[in-house]
């Protein structure tokens, strides 16, 4: 008989897609009002799992009960009217809408035959308060921080009547504070009678705030524990066999050699809001220089005026002791400046496109990719093979989609690219973003040991362990100025949280 004090129950769910076993006789019995954890590395088969529990995709075999009923859904809107909801790792809003046109899009409310936007505000404005998620209504999107986006897109799957929330790696682009704040209102959520299922690769996070946490790795289930019998590292050691790497560096490797310097850097918007303030900063051969700060502070600005991408109005870049100002994005790349972008999807990829040609962005005019004018596709695909095995990328071939691959092999095969390349500058943005702990450990210490043979590096993460434990100077960006610039070494995570959100700055000043 089936157990309705379980919100969802998953018996032997099996999904494979070609060349890939994605689940395979997974079982999963999350309690209802409770907050149960999803942990496992990249390709262990998380997603695919909230996919099936969210309409997404339809198992090829098992059974999904919900509140004791079996359930066959052929769509999130079958789940939805169920009462699961899911917010998605890369937000799905439109930034030029309100956050009630967002909320309300596809279930407006009406009066007679008229919208309702009052009743709609209205509701928006209720749930934030049950819940601890108060937002604008009539705020853009476009203008909220990253931490108010995510709130758009939980009081979203709320207003929709979820009473099941599906959240995959909610904390993944918050700082330490936005982390505090959700979990304040996912202990409010859990308190109301919502059951929250998440996907998280921070395990001391999971620790803190689950109830739960299912193990997963090989796209099975290999454990279910309490967090109160287990720690993170025997969590590390269930998802992949091996202890919690940690990001810190021990030996200087800071030469005397400027390897980038940035002086005076400013650009300002089209409407002539400052993007980027005066900045100033060197980066040395050898050497690792993060840049804190809450996203939406200038950080993308700086990457693109680095690459070439934005026009400054005034300040200078110098490259190889050239300044590079007015040099093309391509001839940047050319010349040495490899670059891990902060959206992997957006600006790192062609989804549909197999590895090799993904392999080529970027360096499509070098070899082992060019034969003088021409692409050189059996350089590529060899070059893309000493990725896939280098980097340990999951995937049959060189020749499968980039869609066809989870995330984090998304994320392995962008750094391997750029690393392989042994550029002189490498811009690596969020380069752990989203995962695992052993893929983790990997990047890191890709970045150590080019460190070590003089690569320059210019690290920008919302992860301040990271930043801290990888960093030889830590600078925090803050409006699109450079307001502080720290000892990694005698920093802590709260103290450059403050700086980062503006509390430091405004008390010094």
């Amino acid at each position: 008989m089936a157990d309705e004090a379980l919100a969802v129950e998953l018996t032997g769910i099996t999904k494979t897609f070609p060349g890939v076993i994605a689940n395979e006789d997974v079982n999963l019995a999350v309690r209802a009002g409770e907050i149960h954890a999803i942990v496992g590395e990249n390709g262990a088969g998380k997603s695919t799992l909230m996919k099936i529990i969210y309409g997404m995709q339809a198992p090829d075999d098992g059974t999904i009960r919900v509140r004791g009923e079996e359930m066959h859904f052929k769509s999130p809107k079958e789940a939805i009217d169920e009462g699961i909801g899911m917010v998605h790792q890369h937000f799905m809003l439109a930034d030029n809408l309100t956050v009630l046109e967002n909320i309300v899009l596809g279930s407006e409310p009406t009066k007679g035959i008229q919208l309702d936007f009052a009743s709609g505000r209205s509701q928006i404005n209720e749930i934030g308060a049950k819940y601890g998620m108060d937002i604008d209504p009539d705020a853009l999107v476009e203008s909220l921080t990253v931490g108010a986006r995510q709130r758009t897109e939980i009081v979203k799957v709320l207003y929709r009547g979820a009473k099941i929330l599906i959240l995959d790696e909610p904390t993944a682009v918050l700082v330490p504070q936005e982390v505090d704040e959700l979990f304040v209102s996912l202990r409010e959520l859990k308190e109301e009678g919502e059951t929250v299922i998440f996907i998280s690769h921070h395990l001391d996070e999971v620790l803190e705030i689950a109830d739960s946490i299912t193990v997963m790795r090989g796209g099975r289930t290999v454990a279910t524990v309490d967090p109160d019998d287990v720690d993170a590292k025997q969590l590390a050691e269930l998802m992949v066999g091996s202890e919690l790497p940690t990001p810190e560096t021990t030996e200087s490797t800071v030469t005397d050699i400027v390897e980038l310097s940035i002086r005076g850097l400013e650009a300002l918007s089209d409407e002539g809001r400052p993007l980027l303030d005066d900045v100033s900063f060197d980066i040395h051969r050898g050497e690792i220089v993060g840049i804190a700060g809450v996203e939406g502070n200038g950080q993308a600005e700086l990457i693109d005026a680095i690459m070439g991408i934005l026009s400054v109005s005034s300040g200078s870049v110098h490259f190889k002791g050239e300044d590079i100002v007015d040099w093309s994005t391509k001839r940047r790349r050319e010349d040495g400046i490899g670059i891990i972008p902060a959206d992997r999807h957006r600006q790192g990829l062609l989804l549909q496109s197999p590895l090799w040609e993904n392999a080529m962005l970027g360096h499509q005019t070098v070899k082992p990719f060019a034969k003088g004018p021409w692409i050189d596709r059996k350089g590529a695909r060899d070059r893309t093979v000493a990725i896939i095995d280098r980097f340990g990328v999951k995937t049959p071939g060189p020749d499968v989609a980039a869609i066809a691959l989870s995330g984090g092999n998304q994320q392995k095969l962008i750094v391997g690219k750029e690393m392989i390349a042994e550029p002189n500058v490498l811009i690596a943005a969020h380069p752990t973003r989203g995962i695992d702990v052993g893929a983790q450990a990997a990047v890191w210490d890709e970045l150590r040991d080019a460190r070590k043979e003089g690569l320059a590096v210019l690290l920008i993460s919302a992860d301040l362990e990271e930043l801290i434990g990888l960093s030889d100077r830590l600078l925090v960006i803050f409006s699109g100025r450079i307001v502080a610039d720290l000892d990694p070494h005698a920093v802590t995570p709260e103290e450059l949280g403050s700086y980062m959100t503006g509390v430091e700055v405004e008390a010094a000043s």
